[in-house]
């Protein structure tokens, strides 16, 4: 065993995010003092980003299966059935701190990595979604911040050929040292050709593909293990560098290599970069792994075995092949002009050893560093301690508003309502020719290829709500997105999450942890909505100046749908003159937490809206019904803003106004509270409507729709003001021509 320099030290092991009782459990682990290459494999394994350590414990607790369900958690996506003989691979991915630090790379290799973890399983990409959260508009770092990240999104996936179709963008202070990049991507493959990351066959060979290793993201997933200090911008050399169009050559190789029998098992590599990839493949085989660090392919000379082993350089692959096949395999990736090289061999040793110059550099049993990883059972502030803590005052003296159209052209016009359009231009929505609904409406469509089926995707999660009360946010995040995904006309089949949160060091943050968790079971069971993947991110927190200290609770949901009949799908947008406009399901005027109440009176106050599950479920499946049916014309979930910022898009995205009656009482709740489980419909043939739901579900009739304006009684706002207000926000922040 050769012994690396420098000697382990206390602050070297404090350098790799070890505590000292973790680092006392390496060394029981060893029987002896780790080398650095090793003490470096066991810091990126045992990392937060990786081992999960503070949140798989209560991972658990949530629904997986269902008769959808192919594959749950612990692959490298989720896989459903969508019939046949296809399934849909999907999965979500934070890449934070990377892209505060440097926005353009680190949101593209944020796009780059979730594409991999889709096409490894064996599926063609076929969409994108992000969803992402900043701080002020007004905070001086945040337009930088905003054009590289939604560059880097644009740049890398348009480059690489997959459409970006849609996603959701908040804004608060509490982003403001920590932003959120959280990158989802859909493919859909044969049921019969799923490939998993599982190594077996002993003397199997394994393979290294796709771009050199260089020196790029080395400590990558120690760097988003942590809260960021005063020196965020030194961390600039952990944030990794992508190429689409390498990623182009890679997807087409591996999914060319994968139509043959020659793959066994396959990993990207994706935070830690070989060490993760080559310990998940081995432990999860129960085998052990060997491997020639001289036979890795560089782009850096003198590159040691500890940086080749941590670096998160992007574009790469590691297989296992049978024997024989990999000069087959090898002709492919050369064909594609990437790199091939066999690195190493499957061992029943259950060890992972590493050999560079003819020294055995590295010598560590696998199971510590997956299976027995710690774990925490972290302490979790009560209910009133929280309540106490987040310092969320009752809702108490709200005022009516004083001009109804007045405030929904504020609305319309402010951060977290305001059009996305000068965002969602910058991506290509449409390569591929497959996208049926593009972004801007509740859920993108995207054809599946050959077919009439359709899947519909959505991202949702309002922070909110899960401030002010994690259980009721947690609950809502997941209600939300079953909504959206039923405003289209497409079952609900189940759910990739993104769980951003802060220190979980701290009881009142693994309350809200522990808060959101528990109120997303729930949602998911009642609504037979199963999660079958996802990420946790945590330590989004920042002293740096001009910071706040932690983000919102932020556990971003992404789901997906399918739909027999994908042109069949519903739109927002209002379609004909003379429509009937109704509202299905009930509201009290619920103003806590609104948009409303933040933007017109300046005040985040009150319990969020409830969430009903069973209701949700309920009227979900009676708009399916009637969009299959062809019951309702345009159909809008209502969300943020409430009721009317809701009849305001489908005016705008129609060019089609309303005139809507006047509530006799409680104008500012029935116009914006933000009351669940309701959508907007409207309706051309109202008597057939109602012969099918009149006094089934809660139905009521608002208005019809026409002309140029929105018309409430007396008062009336032109169609031409509310869309200066909903599009002007970006390009007057971004400083671009309209």
């Amino acid at each position: 065993m050769s012994s690396s320099a420098p000697q382990i030290t206390p602050k070297i092991v404090a350098e790799h995010g070890l505590s000292p009782e973790e680092y006392d459990r390496v060394l029981k682990a060893l029987g002896r003092e780790p080398n650095l290459t090793e003490l470096g494999i066991f810091s990126v394994m045992w990392s937060e980003h990786c081992s999960y350590k503070s949140s798989r414990i209560h991972l658990k607790k949530l629904p997986t299966e269902g008769p959808q369900v192919i594959c749950g958690p612990g692959e490298n996506a989720g896989v459903v059935d969508i019939g046949d003989g296809q399934a849909a691979i999907f999965k979500m991915e934070s890449h934070n701190h990377p892209s505060y630090i440097e926005p353009y790379q680190g949101a593209a290799t944020g796009v780059g990595g979730i594409l991999r973890d889709v096409f490894t399983m064996g599926a063609r990409p076929i969409a994108n979604m992000n969803a992402l959260r900043f701080g002020r508009p007004d905070h001086p770092k945040m337009r930088h911040l905003i054009s590289g990240v939604v560059r880097g999104i644009g740049g890398y996936g348009n480059c690489v050929g997959v459409p970006t179709v849609g996603g959701e963008v908040n804004f608060h202070p509490a982003y403001d040292g920590n932003i959120l990049v959280n990158a989802m991507t859909v493919g859909v493959a044969d049921t019969d050709k799923i490939f998993y990351s599982a190594a077996s066959g002993i003397g199997n060979p394994i393979v290294y593909v796709g771009s050199k290793t260089g020196r790029d993201g080395i400590h990558g997933a120690t760097m988003a293990s942590a809260d960021f200090g005063e020196d965020s911008d030194a961390k600039r050399p952990t944030v990794q560098v992508g190429d689409p169009f390498t990623e182009k050559l890679l997807i087409e190789a591996c999914l060319e290599l994968m139509a043959s029998d020659a793959i066994v098992a396959i990993q990207d590599m994706g935070a830690a970069g070989l060490t993760s990839s080559s310990v998940e493949m081995a432990s999860k085989g129960g085998v052990g792994i060997q491997l020639d660090m001289d036979m890795v392919p560089q782009r850096e000379t003198g590159m040691t075995a500890y940086e080749m082993m941590l670096s998160e350089s992007q574009e790469r692959m590691l297989m296992v092949l049978k024997p024989g096949r990999e000069a087959f395999a090898e002709a492919i990736f050369h064909k594609w002009e990437l790199d091939f090289a066999i690195i190493g061999t499957v061992t029943d040793t259950g060890r992972m050893v590493l050999v560079h110059h003819g020294e055995t550099v590295c010598d560590i049993p696998l199971a510590p560093l997956a299976d027995d990883a710690p774990l925490y059972d972290r302490p979790a502030a009560s209910k009133e301690e929280y309540k106490a803590w987040s310092g969320v005052k009752p809702l108490v003296d709200v005022p009516e508003s004083s001009d109804i159209t007045a405030d929904l052209v504020t609305l319309m016009g402010s951060p977290d309502i305001a059009s996305r359009r000068w965002i969602w231009e910058q991506y290509d929505h449409m390569v591929g020719a497959d996208t049926v609904q593009r972004p801007g409406g509740d859920a993108a469509v995207v054809r599946v290829h050959g077919s009439q089926k359709g899947i519909a995707i959505s991202t949702d999660c309002t922070p909110r709500y899960c401030y002010a009360d994690p259980y009721e946010g947690g609950k809502q995040a997941i209600a939300e997105c079953y909504r959206n995904i039923s405003a289209v006309g497409a079952t609900p089949l189940a759910v990739t999450n993104c769980l951003n949160f802060a220190n979980p060091q701290r009881p009142e943050i693994m309350a809200q942890f522990t808060g959101c968790l528990d109120g997303m079971g729930d949602a998911c069971r009642a609504l037979d909505f199963p999660i079958v993947s996802g990420n946790v991110s945590l330590y989004n927190e920042s002293k740096a100046t001009g910071g706040g200290s932690a983000i919102l609770p932020t556990p971003a949901i992404g789901g997906i749908g399918l739909i027999a009949e994908c042109e069949k799908s519903a739109r927002i947008a209002f379609e004909n003159e003379g429509d009937v406009i109704a509202v299905i399901g009930e509201g009290a005027g619920h103003l806590g937490q609104s948009i409303w109440l933040r933007e017109i009176l300046g005040r985040e106050e009150g319990a969020p809206p409830p969430v009903d599950l069973a209701t949700e479920r309920t009227l979900g499946e009676a708009i399916r019904e009637m969009i299959d049916w062809g019951a309702v014309s345009a159909v809008h979930d209502i969300s943020d803003g409430g009721l009317l910022v809701t009849v305001a898009e489908m005016a705008l995205a129609g060019k089609m106004g309303a005139t809507l009656d006047a509530p006799q009482a409680n104008a500012t709740g029935h116009w914006f509270g933000e009351d669940q489980g309701r959508y907007v419909v409207t309706i051309s043939d109202l008597s057939r409507f109602q012969n099918f739901y009149e006094g089934k579900i809660p139905i009521r009739y608002i208005g019809k729709t026409g002309g140029d304006a929105l018309r409430i009684g007396d008062a009336s706002v032109a169609l031409t003001d509310l869309r200066a207000a909903h599009e002007g926000f970006f390009p007057a922040l971004m400083d671009a021509e309209l």
